[in-house]
Parts: C-alpha cells; sequence; structure tokens
C-alpha cells in the first residue's frame, strides 16, 4: 500500500471572459433550440463511458522545466490571488488552482458551469507566480492544472480563507471554522490494506458558478481507475462545522475489487495508548486519535488508534451503519505540546449515510510509520458483495468537519487509554507472562451523576481469547467520570480483541471501547 507524504500535499464566466474561455458544448442542439443545461446526468454519462474504455494509467509527458520540478521547487510556484475566479457578481467563494509537477504530474480539467454551460478553464503562465523557478515559456493552454482550492470568508467576513481543497488522486480535505488541516477524505479506496492497493483519480472537474451571497457550491467530478469510474457530485456548506455532501455512482471496469466507500485518511504516530517512539519532547503526535462507529444496532464504539509494527486491518461487520470517523478527541495543547503543528486545532470528520447501505463492514486499516509525515490510517466502509462489471452501484452521504463532536455517542465517551504492567506500583506481585492491564477513561453522559454513589456503576469486560483476571472502577474526578483497569493474560505471541463499557444495573452508560492486543 502506497504511502503520502504529508508534507507533500497542500499545506465565474465574467472573469473566465478574461482569460479567453470558450463554452463547451456536452450535447448536439438543432439550430435555434437552447443548449441543454450541464448537470449530473453529463457526468454519468461520462462516467459510464468511460467505463467501456480500456483503461489509460499513464498520464502525457510534462514539458521538460515541469517535470523535473522537485518538492521546494513545486511548492514555490503560487497561483496569484488577483487571478482567483468565481468572484464576479458578488459570489463570496474564489477559485484558485493547484500546478502540474512533483508528485502531482496527471493534468485534471477543471471547468466553471455558469447557467448551465461548462467552460474549461484553459491553463496560462499569467496564472502564477513561479518564484524563483524559470519555466520555458510560452506552455500549452492544454497543459492542465494538478488541481483547486475553493476560498471562502470562514473565519472573518473580511478574510478569504481556503476551505476546500482537490489535489492527488481522488484526495480531498476541507475545514469548518478555527481549524486547520489534517486528515483528508478521498472519493474511494481500492483494495487498501494489500499489496495491490489502487489509488483511482478525479480526470475532470466541473464547478458552479455560485450566484452572489451564495452559501453553499456545488461540484461535479468524473472519478477514472483501472477497477471502476465513477460520477460525483460535492455540495460544499461552509461554516462553523462544514458539511459535504456527496452523491456519487460507480461503473466497475472489472469484478472484484474491494471498493472502500467514504474513505477517511489520516495519521497516528504516538499517544497514550501507544509509546513505542518515546524520543520526542512532543508527548502525542497524531491527526486523529480513534475511529468512532454508530452501528446499526445503535451501539456506539470507540477504536483507539495505533501505529502497528506491521500493517493490520480491522472489520466491524454491520448492517445499515449509521455512522463513523475518524476523530480527534485530545483538543489541548498541552496534549501536543507543539507550537507549530496545532494537532489540538486539527479536525474530525465524521461520515453519515443517507440511505440505507445494506450488509457490509467499516474497515480499518493501520499501516506503521517511523515519523509523523505519513498517512498510515486509513477508514472506509465496504460492501459485503464486492463490486460486478456491469453492474452500477450508487452510495450518498454527509461528511462533517469538527472540532467538537461530543453530541456523538450520547452516553459517556472514551477520553483516554493507556496500557501498562498488570500490577500495582511498588508491588511483589509475579506478574504472569503475557499479562498486561489496560486503563480506560470515561467521562460525560451520566456519569458524572453516578459520581455520588460510584457503587452503582460497574465495568463489564470481555475478551475473545485469553482471561481477563481482574477488573476494577474507580472515580476520576479531573474527567468527572471514571477510570476502568482491566487485566489480561495471554499467552505469548496470541492476539485477542478486548471490550469494555460501563453500567448502571441493567442500562449501558458509556460507548463499549475495543482494542486489539497481541502477548509478547
Amino acid at each position: 500500500m502506497q504511502d503520502l507524504n504529508r508534507r507533500r500535499v497542500v499545506s465565474g464566466l465574467a472573469a473566465g471572459a478574461a482569460l479567453g474561455l470558450a463554452p463547451r458544448a456536452f450535447a448536439q442542439t438543432a439550430p435555434g433550440q437552447p443548449v441543454p443545461k450541464f448537470g449530473f446526468e453529463d457526468v454519468l454519462k461520462r462516467a459510464r463511458e468511460l467505463g467501456t474504455a480500456p483503461f489509460e494509467a499513464t498520464p502525457p509527458a510534462l514539458p521538460d522545466s515541469i517535470a523535473r520540478l522537485d518538492f521546494d521547487a513545486w511548492r514555490d510556484i503560487r497561483f496569484r490571488p488577483d487571478r482567483a475566479l468565481l468572484g464576479q457578481d458578488g459570489s463570496p467563494f474564489r477559485l484558485e488552482m493547484f500546478h502540474l509537477g512533483h508528485l502531482y504530474p496527471r493534468p485534471v480539467t477543471v471547468n466553471i458551469v455558469h447557467e448551465g454551460i461548462a467552460t474549461p478553464v484553459p491553463y496560462s503562465t499569467g496564472l502564477f507566480d513561479y518564484g524563483r523557478n524559470k519555466i520555458d515559456k510560452p506552455l500549452p493552454v492544454n497543459l492542465g492544472f494538478a488541481g483547486f482550492r475553493l476560498h471562502y470568508p470562514l473565519n472573518r467576513p473580511d478574510v478569504m480563507d481556503e476551505v476546500i481543497a482537490f489535489l492527488g488522486a481522488s484526495y480531498f480535505r476541507f475545514l469548518g471554522r478555527n481549524q486547520h488541516y489534517g486528515m483528508s477524505a478521498r472519493g474511494l479506496t481500492v483494495n487498501a490494506g494489500t499489496d495491490n492497493e489502487a489509488f483511482p483519480f478525479f480526470r475532470e472537474f466541473w464547478i458552479e458558478a455560485p450566484a452572489p451571497g451564495a452559501t453553499r457550491v456545488t461540484i461535479y467530478a468524473l472519478l477514472d481507475g483501472d477497477a471502476v469510474t465513477g460520477a460525483f457530485r460535492f455540495d460544499l456548506y461552509p461554516g462553523n462545522e462544514t458539511v459535504v455532501d456527496v452523491d456519487m455512482t460507480l461503473f466497475p471496469r472489472r469484478s472484484g475489487a474491494k471498493i472502500g466507500i467514504a474513505a477517511l485518511t489520516s495519521m497516528f504516530f504516538t499517544s497514550q495508548n501507544d509509546r513505542r517512539f518515546s524520543g520526542d519532547f512532543r508527548p502525542e503526535l497524531h491527526d486523529s486519535d480513534g475511529l468512532l462507529l454508530h452501528s446499526g444496532t445503535g451501539e456506539w464504539i470507540w477504536r483507539p488508534l495505533r501505529n502497528p509494527a506491521m500493517t493490520e486491518v480491522s472489520a466491524f461487520l454491520d448492517s445499515n451503519t449509521a455512522g463513523f470517523g475518524l476523530l480527534q478527541r485530545d483538543r489541548s495543547f498541552e496534549d501536543y505540546q507543539d507550537l507549530d503543528l496545532n494537532y489540538e486545532l486539527r479536525p474530525s470528520y465524521w461520515v453519515e449515510p443517507r440511505g440505507t447501505w445494506g450488509e457490509g463492514r467499516v474497515e480499518l486499516v493501520e499501516l506503521p510509520t517511523s515519523d509523523e509525515t505519513n498517512d498510515n490510517i486509513v477508514a472506509a466502509w465496504t460492501a459485503h458483495d464486492p463490486i460486478e462489471q456491469g453492474k452500477s452501484v450508487s452510495y450518498a452521504y454527509s461528511i462533517t468537519s469538527s472540532l467538537n463532536l461530543t453530541r456523538l455517542s450520547p452516553g459517556g465517551r472514551v477520553s483516554k487509554t493507556f496500557q501498562t504492567q498488570a500490577r500495582s506500583l511498588g508491588s511483589n506481585e509475579v506478574v504472569a507472562p503475557g499479562s498486561r492491564r489496560f486503563l480506560i477513561d470515561f467521562s460525560g453522559g451520566d456519569l458524572s451523576y453516578f459520581s455520588a454513589d460510584p457503587s452503582l456503576v460497574s465495568v463489564v469486560p470481555t475478551s475473545t481469547s485469553g482471561k481477563i483476571t481482574r477488573s476494577f472502577l474507580v472515580p476520576n474526578p479531573h474527567i468527572g467520570g471514571f477510570r476502568a483497569a482491566i487485566d489480561v493474560a495471554l499467552d505469548p505471541n496470541q492476539s485477542t480483541d478486548l471490550r469494555a463499557f460501563l453500567k448502571a444495573g441493567d442500562r449501558a452508560l458509556t460507548e463499549t471501547w475495543t482494542f486489539p492486543w497481541k502477548a509478547v
């Protein structure tokens, strides 16, 4: 599976007329008849036709002066803000392009749809400031772009902030108010967690020119890949919690590929539950610290993330999943002690299906990484039945970008997970090989209510193998909740899946904590 280096990614017709844009016909029209308005049906038609043609894996060759750009040189090329599109007639959105080069050699076409007419944005060197680069000129107007981003007055009414960016394969990421970029979303994954993962890509985009004062923008995208083609519609709603509504239809080129829907990609290097790397002064380094699932049966499940020694794939079987997401729950500067990277301000992404998705599973892929520059976490939903050539499939869902998703899992939530030896400090107790103690902090919900009589609350632990030798629960006044302790004994080199939640009588008070562990 391919890793993407995080330091090497993204850190209107009146305007179009000034650039020499020409209308682009998508259908033949009889003389005197109105031209049909471009819409999602046109993208569906393109995706369906593309799926019947052979896949072209090799992108066209770039001019030498572009092909030889290294990362620093590519990063030195910036779009000129005064050439931004979409700002005519009072629209609050601005469109800027990313230049081709370095990690992004595959050109994409970007169109603006104004009054139903789709018009491609031609490449022009005048759109960019090339910094210290010496670029051979002229470059062709059909060179294309690496991707694009939209700006919007997200944090202040007088400042245009980047709100969403599409760059590389089918990756995109977006922000809500007061958020800093961290994790990303993807159009889909193909065979994630295997040695033959493929990376389909968006090859063309259409952006509907927003009306004056618009609070939403619509983006269409055409996806291409060796296993599948697809038509996507993204409706972006910027705000305190920015929401992207996604509608997609896929056309399989071949059968049997494992397709990940509503895919999320993040970084997890180290945290309080995984201290294999302890040489850094910063106590935690991650864009997300856990996977949260809301099952079709109503159960809320929290799975802390790990940085494993080898690639591991976890599957959470479900029917009609109600939601899932990669969350950043540690929100204090003290958790990270990083003055520059603002990990505490990196958003959580929460996926909510629209309609029923049927039988399937949420898959979590965890890749090993030796530093914080690699996106090593992938979460996506996979249908029980693999795709079949000639049979299209459609999905709809929403992704919310937020700093505070405490409204999710309405009961108590897991706030911290720790590991230690399975005995008390200073004790002479002999600990059996393969024993481990897990400490789980639960807070929120009604837990503060029960702190007046902790005897009413108990921890319910289970293990798929091995033996739980001891468990106990103590109040944790620092978080207004409880700390649960679970001691597990397991034969060396054996694995188990642990689960635990708190209850009072027959009533579950918290989400379910789950964690895979292998004894050494």
